[in-house]
């Protein structure tokens, strides 16, 4: 709604500035003798219509009127007085003389038009001649105006039919304001804005290049082009071309100019109809075909009712695409609503222009206020394009981030993938370890139990076998219940610590918790409680020893404790050192865990045992 009020707002701004000049031009006339009556003097060829000559006429003279079917020269015969003598030189100014023009004053040529054919781009064009003071008699001063210009029928517009307008004459001061501000908006304005148009229209057509999923960009690249080259007639008054083949060139170009304008709304309202682009390309055909077959004379009969079914396509295609897209609730509606509005409008008064419905204008709205339109449609075509890349571009790096954000986890992914195919061999690996410990060594050395005569050789070898079962078991990798480990090491320490007379207190409230250890943490565990069980016999001479076992959420923790001599002074700050400390240490390390040992002599010993779950 902001675009709307402010393109309003200009539209308003735009009108009162049209109003201010309109008054502008009659405010200051007092000075000015205003010719509206002349005499035809000469008729070439001569008018078989029945026109006379010395006929007397009024000013504006539209031949399409008042000579039917008539091209040629015309030569007009007006008298004035000289005003008043002053430093200010008499002017005569010719809003509109179509097409060429020459002027005399009392017998003497004052300006003649160079161009042998007349020059229909000369009928947008105002002239203002000056009369020098010399060739002024105080009264009854004759002005000798030849028109040479073509028949109604013979021309593609009204507009550029032969004729006179009304004659001004006065101070030049006052009239070369109203020869600026006619000759700036028929002629100066639509020359800017064609050339404006041209670098809109080359712009879209890059934008087509790059985008060419989006014909919208094609279809209103070439309309800005094609309408360009119809308004380039008005760039010079005299045009290196027969006025017959230049009038057949602007009424071929219209066909697809109207072509593009409604191919463009329908890509651009995200529709298309087969028919239509079908139609559309014959008409391109046919309407040079339908000039070159009718008579010349029913040439400007043809332009005015192709001119009409354009006006029907054009509105025809601006309601189906505004339609659409109040349908399909689409932003901006109301903007190119309006543009497309004043548009047709444009179209409709040019229509009836055309088929003599409203007379010739002053100022020809449709050369410069199209543009205009065209100009702010393509605005809005660019600013869309601008956000549509800033959005592509958001996307773009939304995109990089996820495929970043994916490529990580698909290395993370493969990552593991690899390290568990390596658990895998390794898996495979320590079974086969274990397998061939258990067939080949654990049978030796339960043979070596059962048939030695020697208890020594014996118990060694009872105890080498349950090292070996203890490490195949922490080879095959099977989890062990939390309180089948806990009833194991119960039994292995009591039946160990009453065989060497120590009184045994074991504190737990685990025995029935079914969470798991891994089978390494089992066998280290094992160990590092065996280590410490043999410590308790061998050195500290405990008569009694206390083990808690305590687990959370995520530490299992372990406290061996006896009321032994403890370790000695000379180990103090060396308690690493001996007694298996190293390898108990180093084993829970190995867990990600740690192992303390407290101890004073006489105090006993204190170890805590830290592993996670």
């Amino acid at each position: 709604m902001r675009g709307l009020r402010r393109h309003v707002g200009l539209s308003c701004l735009f009108a009162l500035g049209l109003v201010l000049w309109m008054g502008a031009l009659r405010a200051d006339t007092a000075a000015l003798v205003e010719l509206r009556e002349a005499i035809v003097v000469e008729v070439q060829p001569f008018d078989e219509a029945g026109h006379a000559v010395q006929q007397v006429v009024s000013l504006p003279d539209d031949w399409a009127q008042t000579r039917p079917g008539f091209a040629g020269t015309v030569t007009y015969r007006a008298t004035f007085d000289a005003p008043p003598a002053s430093d200010d030189p008499p002017s005569l100014y010719v809003e509109r003389a179509c097409a060429n023009l020459e002027v005399r004053l009392n017998g003497t040529l004052l300006m003649r038009d160079p161009a042998a054919e007349p020059q229909t781009a000369n009928c947008y064009r105002p002239q203002l001649i000056v009369l020098p003071a010399a060739l002024l008699h105080p009264t009854a001063n004759e002005l000798d105006i030849k028109v040479t210009g073509l028949a109604l029928e013979q021309v593609s517009a009204r507009q550029r039919a032969g004729g006179l307008s009304e004659l001004l004459v006065g101070p030049q001061s006052q009239l070369l304001p109203r020869y600026e501000n006619q000759q700036f908006w028929n002629v100066t304005m639509a020359q800017v804005l064609s050339l404006t148009l041209v670098v809109v229209g080359l712009f879209m057509l890059g934008l087509a290049w790059a985008r060419r999923s989006e014909p919208a960009y094609l279809y209103f690249g070439l309309l800005l082009v094609g309408w360009t080259a119809i308004a380039s007639h008005l760039w010079s008054p005299h045009i290196p071309l027969d006025p017959r083949l230049t009038e057949v060139l602007i009424a071929c170009l219209y066909a697809p100019v109207v072509a593009c304008a409604v191919l463009f709304l329908q890509r651009y309202g995200g529709h298309r109809h087969r028919w239509v682009d079908v139609l559309l390309g014959l008409q391109c055909l046919l309407v040079p075909v339908s000039i070159a077959v009718v008579p010349a004379s029913a040439f400007f009969l043809v332009t005015a009712a192709w001119a009409t079914l354009y006006l029907l396509e054009v509105t025809w295609a601006s309601g189906y695409y505004l339609a659409r897209l109040r349908r399909e609730r689409r932003p901006g509606v109301w903007i190119m609503g309006a543009a497309l509005l004043v548009m047709v409008l444009l179209a409709a008064l040019e229509t009836a222009v055309q088929h003599g419905w409203v007379e010739l204008p002053r100022v020809h709205l449709i050369h410069f206020a199209m543009p205009l339109l065209f100009f702010a449609v393509g605005l809005r075509l660019v600013q869309q394009f601008v956000h549509a890349l800033q959005s592509a571009e958001t996307a773009r790096a939304d995109l990089e981030q996820r495929i970043l954000e994916k490529t990580a986890e698909i290395e993370r992914s493969y990552a593991e993938l690899a390290e568990a195919r390596i658990e895998q061999v390794a898996e495979a690996e320590r079974k086969r370890i274990a397998g061939d410990l258990h067939d080949d060594l654990g049978a030796k050395l339960l043979t070596i139990v059962h048939t030695s005569g020697d208890e020594r050789i014996s118990t060694l070898a009872r105890e080498a076998l349950e090292e070996m079962r203890l490490s195949v078991r922490g080879l095959t990798g099977k989890p062990v219940k939390i309180a089948d480990a806990l009833a194991d090491w119960r039994a292995e320490v009591v039946s160990r610590l009453g065989q060497a007379a120590v009184q045994v207190e074991w504190q737990t409230a685990h025995e029935n918790d079914e969470r798991h250890l891994s089978a390494r943490a089992y066998v280290q565990t094992t160990r590092i409680l065996r280590e410490a069980i043999s410590n308790i016999i061998k050195h500290s001479g405990a008569s009694a020893c206390t083990i808690r076992c305590v687990i959370d959420e995520v530490d299992f923790n372990l406290v061996i404790q006896d009321n032994g001599r403890g370790i000695p002074l000379e180990l103090d700050g060396k308690l690493d050192r001996g007694h298996g400390m190293a390898s108990m240490k180093r084993r829970a390390k190995q867990l990600a865990g740690q192992c303390l040992v407290e101890s004073g002599p006489g105090f006993g010993t204190v170890i805590r045992l830290t592993l996670p779950l």
